[in-house]
């Protein structure tokens, strides 16, 4: 069996989402999409990079300082 790309792992979640919804709209759905798949996406960066916030920064392409923000958010540090 093919792996899956990551875009279709997410288009298949979203697709089972909107169809477990049934009759119910959707809200917020941008926002909600980005929170779950942000917080894993910095886990596995933070951990990969044995937590050096400034090489994780670099590998997302992303200000230290914005890195650090997002971690906050995300209670990956305190």
């Amino acid at each position: 069996m093919k792996p899956l790309h990551i875009a279709d792992a997410v288009r298949s979640n979203l697709e089972d989402y909107l169809k477990d919804l049934g009759q119910s709209e959707p809200n917020g759905m941008y926002d909600m999409l980005v929170a779950v798949v942000e917080k894993p996406l910095l886990e596995v960066v933070m951990q990969r990079t044995d937590h050096n916030q400034s090489k994780a920064a670099q590998w997302l392409g992303l200000n230290r300082n914005t890195l650090r923000k997002k971690l906050l958010e995300h209670k990956l540090i305190n």
